[in-house]
Parts: C-alpha cells; sequence; structure tokens
C-alpha cells in the first residue's frame, strides 16, 4: 500500500523479461553499471540478495576516488518477483543512522505484455524525511537510475 504522505514510486515498463531485469539486480556486475546516475561510477564492495544479506556500495563521481553510498540489508527476497531493502539497518544487522534519511525501498517486478512492470516504492519514517528525499531529486536520481537499468535489461534482451 502506497502513502502519499511518505512514500515516493517510480514505475516503468522494461521491454525485457523479469529475469534479465532480477539479473540486473542480483549481478553485481551487472548492479555496478546502473546503480547510480552517470557520469558517477558505482563500486559494489557487497551485494547478498537473501534475507539478512548486505547492499554495501560506493560511489565515485571522478572514477578514481570512491566514498561510501549505500550500506543496507535485505529485508525480503522473493525470486524474480520482489526485493525489499533498507538503510535503517547496517549490512552487519546493526542499527544505523544514514545521512540524510532512513529508508525502506521495495522493488516489484511483474509480468507485462511488453516485458517486466517494473515498481519502486521508497518508504519513509515521516513526511519531512519524504520532502527531503524529493528536494534532493527523489525523481531525477532514481528516475535516472531505472533509465539505465532498462537501458541495460533491453540491451541484454536483444
Amino acid at each position: 500500500m502506497i502513502d502519499p504522505e511518505l512514500d515516493l514510486t517510480v514505475e516503468r515498463v522494461i521491454r525485457a523479461p523479469r529475469a534479465t531485469v532480477w539479473n540486473a539486480w542480483t549481478d553485481p556486475a551487472k548492479f555496478a553499471r546502473w546503480w547510480v546516475p552517470e557520469p558517477a561510477v558505482c563500486r559494489v564492495e557487497r551485494l547478498e540478495v537473501r534475507p539478512g544479506g548486505a547492499m554495501v556500495t560506493q560511489l565515485s563521481e571522478d572514477g578514481a576516488q570512491f566514498v561510501p553510498h549505500l550500506d543496507a540489508s535485505f529485508l525480503v527476497v522473493e525470486e524474480i518477483e520482489r526485493l525489499v531493502f533498507t538503510n535503517a539497518i547496517d549490512s552487519r544487522w546493526r542499527p544505523a543512522s544514514p545521512e540524510p534519511f532512513l529508508m525502506t525501498a521495495e522493488v516489484t517486478l511483474a509480468e507485462h505484455p511488453e516485458g517486466t512492470d517494473y515498481r519502486i516504492i521508497v518508504r519513509h519514517g515521516t513526511s519531512a524525511a519524504r520532502a527531503q528525499h524529493e528536494a534532493l531529486g527523489f525523481a531525477d536520481g532514481w528516475g535516472t537510475v531505472t533509465k539505465q537499468l532498462a537501458a541495460l535489461a533491453e540491451r541484454e534482451n536483444r
């Protein structure tokens, strides 16, 4: 259920099978190719796609110096259908206080006549956190990486 006061969403039809989109989420080499908006570069430190598994990435603006980007844990993993992760619990399963806000993201992949119905819901604990995420460029950031994911998956599907 989406709460418009607390949640932000991205939806897109990706013209590739769900298995291809799933693989782009679960293969560290593929994940690194789309997870941050270009021209920034992503380094995947850990991507353990299982309940309780780690999701740790680093970001570089220049391709040389990397800084922490995301330290999160997977909560739910339903093969080729759904992923849920949060930055409220870090990769070591310790309570976290990430800047600039806590979030839980749910990714769903559903069948679509043209490929995959792709949806992300990013949940926030307060309307202020939601507003802050939106003001920091949620639509551009998550929209851009979704386009990059689609481009990768659609190329692989040809």
